[in-house]
């Protein structure tokens, strides 16, 4: 299965944090999926880590080093995900999360979030 990770996942399994969940942590773990983090969940903890956010425990770069050690890919942001995001219901406000949906829908993939408002959007989110 190829998993796209929400940023509050992402954040989670890169620092082993107990808030990830054991359904989460199984299904990154499993040798048999693709794990994915986009270029905009970087870009987010780059962001919010620059603002100071308490919620950001690593920076951007330091984000792109832990992400290639635990093997992750990167799903850049293209034209047809930024397309996508035109025609999702207005279910959520964050921007950041709206892209990550579009890339699952445009790929496909799963996306893995715990934000009850993405799992709104449907089949294509796994809500850990």
């Amino acid at each position: 299965m190829r998993l796209l990770l929400d940023t509050q996942i992402v954040l989670w399994a890169l620092t082993g944090s107990a808030r990830l969940g054991a359904m989460a942590h199984d299904l990154i773990a499993d040798p048999a999926n693709e794990v994915y983090v986009s270029t905009a969940s970087i870009w987010e903890i780059a962001i919010k880590h620059a603002l100071g956010r308490g919620d950001m425990p690593v920076s951007g770069a330091r984000a792109v080093e832990l992400c290639a050690q635990a093997g992750y890919r990167e799903l850049p942001v293209g034209w047809q995900h930024a397309a996508v995001v035109e025609i999702l219901p207005p279910l959520h406000a964050d921007p950041f999360d709206r892209i990550l949906v579009a890339q699952a829908m445009a790929e496909p993939m799963r996306l893995l979030s715990r934000d009850v408002a993405v799992a709104g959007y449907g089949a294509m989110v796994l809500a850990v």
